[in-house]
């Protein structure tokens, strides 16, 4: 019981954590609109990166490809190793605005669906049925010589 509990307190504090990055990484993105310098777009890209890297990672898992792909794609995008750039900021103003809808839209509505692990109950093994046909019957073979 002491397990359950524990393991549902870390799975809610897990979930606040994630909720709180996209929730920062959609604002991020919101920001970015903004005319700012260089130093706040590199910042952008990592954290971004770091974030679609987890939202990749956990619904890679869950075998949930349409969050994977486009993850995916953002994670190509903000991609602070080998980045790509794009030149324009009017490119990057859209791109920017999707991706914080996307981060919102995750938060609210995929982590919300998110069930919390079921308790352990302790499952009795099943039983197995037996069939008459199944059963070795015992017989005397002394009984049978003697009968004849």
């Amino acid at each position: 019981m002491m397990e359950t509990a524990t393991s549902q307190k870390d799975f809610r504090r897990l979930e606040m954590i994630y909720k709180t990055l996209f929730t920062f990484c959609a604002l991020c993105c919101f920001i970015a609109i903004l005319p700012l310098p260089l130093l706040y777009y590199t910042f952008l890209r990592i954290i971004v990166f770091i974030s679609a890297g987890i939202v990749v990672y956990h619904f890679g898992r869950q075998k949930e490809l349409l969050w994977v792909i486009v993850f995916g794609i953002i994670l190509i995008l903000f991609n602070p190793i080998v980045p790509v750039h794009l030149y324009f900021k009017s490119i990057w103003i859209p791109i920017d605005i999707v991706t914080a809808i996307l981060f919102l839209l995750l938060v609210i509505i995929r982590l919300k669906k998110k069930e919390l692990p079921q308790e352990i109950i302790p499952e009795k093994p099943p039983q197995l049925k037996t069939f008459s046909r199944d059963r070795i019957i015992k017989t005397s073979s002394k009984n049978n010589i003697n009968n004849e």
